[in-house]
């Protein structure tokens, strides 16, 4: 098997060199274990339709850290007490504060919470906060927006999956007005509804209401063009 040697001195197998065979991967893998107690840290990402592995590496001291939905990555300690970096241990979602040239909010009212609220939702792996913002608004208002700007960040621990969660408000304006909605799973309401009927309703959540005051008090960090990673996606806000 192949073995790629990272800036912090540990190593990771090439998932792309395992052997067919797990009885011939467990003799590799105790021949590189031999051979590398001068590293930190041992890494390997086993694709799902090799997960007969996974015991194998169990057995040998190796940990989960973290996974997607194709495969799983797993390390072993080579040196006592090596630094780990923290594994994926958050959940991103994006809500959009839309305001009409009549100064009506676009809310939405979905299946599981009372009272109006801010439409949004999760951001796709490898998904732009701006692309997860027009993409969440079309999907459960039927309104396509353009990003203008994020305006505040809320963090919530033991969320989703016992996981934190990073919620980015954002300004955005509407291209077009009629609700028309195509999550009709989820969401049972969308609608215009005036800014001061929104504020008052005690209905709606405080926080929410915190959100909407935020953004129309604050311009926000705009998206700044520019070609700083031309290698990598990203956004830059400022």
């Amino acid at each position: 098997m192949k073995l790629i040697l990272d800036q912090y001195n540990g190593l990771t197998i090439d998932s792309s060199t395992l052997p067919i065979n797990d009885d011939k991967f467990e003799e590799e893998l105790l021949s590189i274990l031999e051979e590398i107690q001068n590293k930190h840290l041992l890494w390997i990402k086993v694709p799902i339709l090799k997960s007969s592995l996974i015991p194998i590496l169990t057995k040998h001291d190796f940990i989960f850290h973290h996974c997607n939905q194709t495969d799983i990555t797993l390390l072993k300690k080579i040196t006592t007490n090596p630094i780990i970096p923290t594994a994926k241990n958050h959940t991103l979602g994006v809500g959009a504060v839309v305001i009409n040239e009549d100064n009506e909010l676009l809310v939405i009212k979905d299946r599981f919470n009372i009272g109006y609220k801010l439409p949004g939702g999760h951001i796709d792996d490898e998904e732009n906060i701006s692309n997860a913002l027009c993409r969440e608004v079309l999907e459960e208002t039927g309104i396509k927006v353009k990003f203008d700007s994020i305006v505040t960040l809320g963090h919530f621990t033991n969320a989703q999956f016992g996981e934190s969660n990073l919620y980015i408000i954002c300004k955005a304006k509407a291209l077009n007005s009629k609700i028309n909605i195509q999550d009709t799973d989820e969401i049972i309401e969308a609608k215009w509804l005036s800014l001061d009927t929104f504020l008052n309703d005690d209905s709606i959540h405080s926080y929410n209401k915190h959100l909407v005051k935020t953004a129309i008090d604050n311009s926000g960090l705009k998206l700044i063009q520019n070609n700083y990673m031309p290698n990598k996606q990203h956004e830059l806000f400022s």
